[in-house]
C-alpha cells in the first residue's frame, strides 16, 4: 500500500478552512482537492462517500479539538473555576483565530448542511452549553443562572463572530471573550 500524500492532521484542518469559508453547499470538490494538494480521485479514495463524509470528518475533528482544548479545561475540577475559564477563553480565541475564522456550525447550518448535520450540530451546541453550565455551577451559581449564562455565552460567541466578519473588526470578538470572563467573574 502506498503511503498517504497528506496525513489526517494536515488534511482535516485544510478541509476545515474550506468548509468554514464556503459552507457545505459552497465548498466544491475542486476547492477541497486544491487545498489538500490531492486529486479528486485521491479525495474519493480517502472519503468514499464524498463531500458529506469529508464534512462529517471535519465535524468530528473539530468536536475532538473543542473537547480536548475547551470542554476538558472547563470541567477540570483540580483547578479553580476562574482559572479554567481564563484558559478556555484563550483556547476559544485560538479556535476562531481571534475572530477571523467562522464557526463550523454556521458553515454547516444552511439548509442542505442542516438537513445532513442537524444532529451533530445540536449535540455540539449542547456540549458547549453543558460545559459552560457546569463551570457556572462550579462557581456557585444556581442551575438556572448557570444555564442562562451558558446560553448567553454561546449566543455572544456566535454573534460576535458574525459581527466581527461583517464589520471587519476582530476586536468585537476579543471584547466579547472579555465580557464572558466578566460575566462569570
Amino acid at each position: 500500500m502506498r503511503p498517504q500524500k497528506i496525513a489526517d492532521d494536515q488534511l482535516l484542518p485544510a478541509l476545515t478552512r474550506v468548509f468554514r469559508t464556503k459552507g457545505y453547499e459552497g465548498a466544491s470538490l475542486k476547492e477541497l482537492a486544491e487545498v489538500t494538494g490531492l486529486k479528486k480521485a485521491s479525495l474519493y479514495h480517502r472519503f468514499p462517500d464524498g463531500k458529506q463524509e469529508m464534512a462529517e470528518s471535519v465535524l468530528e475533528y473539530m468536536g475532538q479539538w473543542v473537547t480536548t482544548n475547551i470542554f476538558n479545561i472547563l470541567t477540570k475540577e483540580e483547578f479553580p473555576p476562574e482559572t479554567r475559564l481564563k484558559h478556555a477563553l484563550v483556547q476559544i480565541g485560538k479556535l476562531y483565530d481571534g475572530g477571523k475564522d467562522g464557526c463550523i456550525f454556521r458553515a454547516f447550518s444552511m439548509q442542505a448542511g442542516l438537513d445532513l448535520f442537524q444532529e451533530g450540530i445540536k449535540k455540539g451546541m449542547n456540549d458547549w452549553l453543558n460545559a459552560f453550565k457546569n463551570l457556572g455551577t462550579a462557581m456557585g451559581l444556581s442551575d438556572k443562572i448557570a444555564e442562562e449564562n451558558a446560553l448567553q455565552s454561546l449566543i455572544d460567541i456566535q454573534g460576535s463572530l458574525i459581527l466581527s466578519k461583517g464589520l471587519q473588526d476582530n476586536n468585537i470578538f476579543k471584547n466579547t471573550l472579555k465580557k464572558i470572563e466578566n460575566r462569570y467573574g
